[in-house]
C-alpha cells in the first residue's frame, strides 16, 4: 500500500476566524474528519470501518480516538496483514481474526447479556463480528450455534438461556426463518442479521432481509446483510437507553 509521511498523518487543515477558538467536536485529518464527540453524545467512540482506507490512514484515526477518548477504539473489517501493519504503528491493539476485528481499551464488562445465535455453521463469521464487538463494548456475550430450524429441537434445547438474555441477535441466512422462531418464544428484544449464507433463489441475503422484515414475530429489529456489527450497536443502544434509566 502507498506510504504517506509524517506530516500526512498528523496535519490538521486550519480552522477559519469564525471558528477559532470554538471546539467542532471532531479532529480534522486532512483526508478524514473524527468525530472525536461521539462518545459524549453516544456513549462510545467513533467506530473506524477499515476497507478502503490506507494503513496509515487508520492508524492516524485511531490514534487520534485514543487520545481524545476513553472508551474503546474499535477497526471492522480488517485482515491480519492490515491488522498487523496498524498495530505496528499503534501498540496495543488486539485482532480478532475470525470477526475481523481490531480493538484497543475494551470497555469494563457490565451485566447486560447479549445472547448471539446462529441457524449455522455457515454463519459464523458474521456471529463473530457481533460477538467480538458485543464484548469489546463492555457486554457479556453469550453463544449458541447451529440451531436453524430444519432441525427446531436444537433451538428448544436452548430457550431457556435465551430468556435469560437481555437482547437475542439471530444471525441466519437462506430464508432467514430462525429469527421469527425466536422472536416468537423469547419476550427481550431481537435483533435479526441476514446472511448471504445459501444456494441461488436466497440471492446474497437479500431473501433472508425479506424474510426478517415481514416476520410475523412482531417487533423485530432488523439490520443490514452480513452486518454483526450493525447487530452488536444496536444492543449497545439498548444497553446505553437502560443504563440511563436506572
Amino acid at each position: 500500500m502507498p506510504g504517506s509521511t509524517s506530516q500526512d498523518i498528523s496535519a490538521a487543515r486550519p480552522h477559519t476566524t469564525a471558528n477559532a477558538g470554538v471546539s467542532p467536536g471532531y479532529a480534522d485529518l486532512g483526508f478524514a474528519r473524527v468525530d472525536t464527540d461521539r462518545e459524549t453524545r453516544q456513549g462510545l467512540p467513533e467506530v473506524v470501518y477499515g476497507p478502503g482506507k490506507r494503513i496509515d490512514e487508520i492508524a492516524a484515526i485511531v490514534a487520534r480516538l485514543l487520545e481524545r477518548n476513553t472508551g474503546p477504539v474499535l477497526v471492522t473489517r480488517v485482515d491480519p496483514p492490515v491488522a498487523d501493519a496498524v498495530t505496528q504503528q499503534v501498540p496495543g491493539g488486539r485482532h480478532h481474526a475470525d470477526a475481523r476485528l481490531l480493538v484497543w481499551r475494551p470497555a469494563p464488562r457490565t451485566t447486560f447479556t447479549t445472547a448471539v445465535v446462529t441457524a449455522g455453521t455457515a454463519d459464523g463469521p458474521v456471529a463473530a463480528e457481533a460477538t467480538e464487538v458485543a464484548r469489546a463494548i463492555g457486554m457479556r456475550v453469550v453463544t449458541q450455534s447451529d440451531v436453524g430450524v430444519a432441525g427446531i429441537h436444537r433451538l428448544l434445547a436452548v430457550v431457556e438461556e435465551l430468556r435469560a438474555a437481555d437482547t437475542v441477535i439471530v444471525v441466519a441466512g437462506m430464508e432467514g426463518a430462525l429469527a421469527s422462531a425466536v422472536g416468537g418464544l423469547v419476550a427481550c428484544p431481537v435483533i435479526a442479521v441476514p446472511t448471504s449464507t445459501g444456494y441461488g433463489a436466497a440471492l446474497d441475503g437479500v431473501t433472508a432481509l425479506l424474510a426478517m422484515l415481514t416476520s410475523c414475530a412482531a417487533g423485530l429489529t432488523v439490520v443490514n446483510i452480513d452486518s454483526g456489527f450493525s447487530a452488536a450497536m444496536a444492543a449497545h443502544r439498548l444497553a446505553h437507553s437502560a443504563g440511563a434509566r436506572t
